[in-house]
């Protein structure tokens, strides 16, 4: 049996789960947010837990199992703290600012880039405008957002300038060799 599946899911005060035949919603203080229940999962709502159970010892259920209790779980942390993605600004003249709740990045391109968040999605610019703070209560549309970012314009390899994640490592390679 799936070891994450097994563990029972805390639901937290101020946060509310229905259970429908065909989908889990959960409401709290920071959304709502529904996910279709995959097929060959079953979900109780047993006192203050949500257990996640599969219906057979099938491979595509045993696959299926842990996956439904970890959205779940996300679901829960999502309506409860929220989720948040950190991107670093590296360049001359690069740079992000906030227009509203649009977010405008001047990325060496001859026309800024404006970028209209998603209904759930804001955005944050922190530092020196070299830090832009996605963050939203969805996992996977605040994790879609910032890799929509930064595909805008990747680090490069030889100077590092571009859209990167904080923290994230970017391997340098040597330039030409110069003349002897």
């Amino acid at each position: 049996m799936s070891r994450v599946g097994k563990k029972p899911i805390p639901v937290p005060q101020g946060v509310e789960i229905s259970i429908k035949t065909d989908e889990v919603v959960v409401k709290g203080p920071k959304g709502v947010l529904r996910q279709p229940l995959l097929q060959g999962i079953d979900v109780s709502l047993e006192g203050a837990e949500v257990l996640v159970r599969r219906q057979s010892d099938a491979k595509p259920h045993r696959a299926r199992h842990g996956l439904m209790r970890s959205l779940i779980a996300n679901m829960v942390t999502g309506v409860t703290d929220g989720f948040s993605k950190e991107l670093q600004i590296v360049g001359t003249g690069y740079r992000a600012e906030l227009d509203g709740l649009d977010l405008v990045l001047q990325l060496g391109f001859s026309h800024p880039v404006r970028i209209v968040p998603p209904e759930g999605i804001t955005f944050e610019v922190a530092g020196r405008n070299d830090r832009v703070i996605v963050s939203g209560s969805n996992k996977v549309l605040v994790g879609q957002q910032a890799a929509n970012i930064r595909a805008l314009r990747k680090p490069e390899p030889y100077l590092g300038k571009g859209v990167r994640y904080l923290g994230e490592y970017v391997r340098r390679k040597a330039g030409k060799a110069g003349k002897v």
